[in-house]
């Protein structure tokens, strides 16, 4: 009987689905993220491994699985694995791409509303010391319609958030390696600009690129200092796309207005000093967190597992 193993807690529509179709199936389930040499350890027999992004599955762990067939990435990327070790032994690697796009497009919205309004800051003031009630010019923010909106890679959560934004009247604006036909761009109502336009004429920056040799630190002070004074800079892609110790210095500077984040360099680590800044807002890697999204990455890593096992297509695959 196939075994599988996964390595952390994910729904329970995973491992029902797993067990209905025959497969043996044990779950991690210690406290916080599962060790390097616990998972060498539970990958020995195992033929299928689903894994989360916060699990390394590096050359050790798939030497380790002699009969591993898939590792399927509970996720959008595929940064947390080995690649070229996997390939080398022709284990195929999937992931859950499609069904983040709603979860994190809201995510990314949520984070321009509550940096133009100051939503944050003022949650913080009033359970704190409060306010003397209603003024003119009191904690004044700004509105979304109006303002140009820079998005670096509008692939589909790109093209989402510009849907969203859109709505919100907001110009859009993007850039990427290949510019969309016009007919496309023409139904987002977006614009093809060249990065240095993002830079220097967005008032909010959003990045939806995948983390590549060629855009880690793409976001780095020289580019800072060529934003507005007033632009935000929004992250819910990946971290290490931004310098964040050049982010500090670009906020301590006063180069930018603010940054909002859901993802880091050097995560779960976060510069220390962004957590003192008022005009930063830090989430927790929440972008598809939500039941909706979590309970569908679930189902598409169960079917691509039982599919594997049957010799069918499955169509996430690296």
């Amino acid at each position: 009987m196939a075994k599988v193993f996964i390595s952390d807690r994910i729904p329970t529509a995973a491992a029902d689905t797993l067990k209905q179709a025959g497969l043996t199936v044990s779950a991690y389930d210690g406290d916080g993220l599962i060790s390097h040499a616990e998972l060498v350890k539970q990958v020995a027999d195992v033929d299928f491994l689903i894994a989360t992004l916060s699990t390394q599955v590096d050359a050790d762990v798939i030497a380790a699985a002699p009969n591993l067939k898939l590792i399927a990435n509970y996720g959008a990327g595929f940064n947390n694995i080995d690649i070229d070790a996997a390939t080398a032994r022709h284990i195929g690697v999937t992931n859950t791409p499609a069904v983040s796009t709603n979860a994190v497009a809201e995510l990314t919205l949520g984070l321009m509303l509550a940096a133009s309004h100051r939503i944050v800051e003022g949650d913080q003031l009033m359970r704190t010391e409060g306010f003397d009630g209603w003024q003119p010019l009191f904690f004044l923010g700004h509105e979304l319609r109006g303002k140009t909106l820079g998005i670096v890679g509008l692939g589909s959560i790109g093209q989402a958030v510009a849907k969203l934004a859109v709505a919100f009247g907001m110009q859009v604006n993007y850039t990427q390696r290949h510019q969309l036909a016009a007919d496309k761009e023409a139904a987002l109502a977006v614009h093809f600009v060249d990065f240095d336009t993002i830079v220097s004429d967005s008032d909010f920056i959003s990045l939806h690129i995948p983390l590549t040799p060629e855009s880690q630190h793409e976001f780095n002070a020289d580019v800072f200092k060529r934003m507005k004074s007033t632009a935000w800079l929004i992250n819910a892609a990946r971290g290490p796309i931004v310098d964040e110790a050049a982010l500090v210095t670009a906020l301590q500077n006063g180069d930018i207005a603010g940054a909002a984040l859901d993802v880091y360099e050097h995560e779960p680590e976060v510069e220390p000093a962004l957590k003192t800044m008022k005009n930063v807002i830090l989430t927790p890697h929440i972008g598809n967190a939500t039941v909706e999204a979590r309970d569908q990455m679930a189902m598409i890593v169960a079917n691509n597992v039982i599919k594997t096992l049957n010799g069918e297509a499955i169509t996430t695959v690296n």
